[in-house]
């Protein structure tokens, strides 16, 4: 008697579906991240997953081949501007164009209700997202390490931010940022542990959230009238914690990020900040130094 062996095959990565990921999939996007060397980075993925949308493909194995997070930005039925982030393939999966099929997937559904989309891209991403059609519209520096303050007393006022000042937030943050992040602004005194303000005359001028990445904290999203303001509450998140700070900062603020690494944070590297769909970003960047995660904007 001869045994007969029945084969199942295994769906090729092309046939895969693309399925919309849920906070329930919260740990396996950490587990993929891990798995490209990437950190967990739980808390922030419980952010995105809960703001945005998130995507998908599972590995018949076990497990995901690939993910990627989209938060959109202004009126529900027709956003002003969509942010793509956390663009990740499996180790075993890798450079077999599964990245690309998740993204030609984004932006086709940007391309339905004619949403312009933004990402920070490494210099490893950037090729993928050209061939896209994306376009390097500025960059952004990371930088990190220990704070030391410098002594001299700030003439901006800074304070823990209240449930009564989320209102303002919201507005100031909608004028600077060019888009309604209503979503996200009001999930921060949750996510963060720390979210200051900068007032002058009882108004806020500016805003700042320290929240917990691994070992640091990461400022994030930096709102600031000027570069005094931005420096100000940067220093007054740093008092209040004994973690590394680390930030994206935007080069054009040249002032801010020599005046961080004159205070102990140093150059991590540089991502690109692409658009595809309008020319530039909107809003007023002399006033966005920081964004929350370059995976949301």
């Amino acid at each position: 008697m001869s045994d007969s062996l029945t084969c199942v095959s295994t769906p090729s990565l092309a046939d895969l579906p693309i399925r919309r990921l849920t906070p329930r999939d919260l740990i396996a996007c950490a587990d993929l991240s891990q798995d490209r060397g990437w950190p967990r980075e739980e808390h922030k993925w419980g952010l995105l997953l809960a703001a945005g949308k998130g995507y998908g493909i599972d590995d018949p194995h076990g497990g995901l081949v690939s993910a990627c997070v989209v938060t959109q930005y202004g009126t529900e039925y027709r956003p002003d501007l969509s942010a793509i982030g956390m663009v990740l393939v499996a180790e075993r999966h890798a450079r077999q164009g599964v990245g690309r099929r998740l993204m030609r997937h984004v932006v086709a559904e940007s391309g339905a209700t004619a949403t312009p989309l933004t990402l920070y891209a490494t210099p490893h991403g950037r090729p993928l997202y050209e061939g896209l059609g994306f376009k390097v519209t500025g960059s952004a520096e990371m930088v990190r390490g220990r704070f030391t303050p410098d002594g001299a007393a700030s003439g901006v006022a800074t304070r823990a931010a209240t449930g009564e000042d989320l209102a303002a937030l919201v507005r100031l943050d909608a004028e600077v940022f060019g888009a309604d992040r209503t979503h996200v602004i009001t999930r921060l005194p949750a996510f963060a542990d720390q979210l200051r303000v900068a007032e002058e005359n009882g108004r806020i001028i500016g805003y700042a959230a320290a929240w917990p990445n691994m070992d640091t904290h990461v400022v994030g999203p930096l709102i600031a009238r000027d570069t005094e303001t931005a420096k100000a509450l940067i220093a007054s998140l740093a008092a209040h914690t004994s973690r590394p700070l680390r930030t994206d900062v935007d080069v054009r603020h040249e002032e801010l990020l020599s005046w961080l690494k004159e205070r102990g944070l140093a150059s991590v590297g540089f991502n690109a900040v692409m658009t595809h769909g309008i020319p530039d970003l909107p809003g007023d960047w002399t006033r966005r130094f920081a964004p929350v995660t370059v995976a949301a904007g």
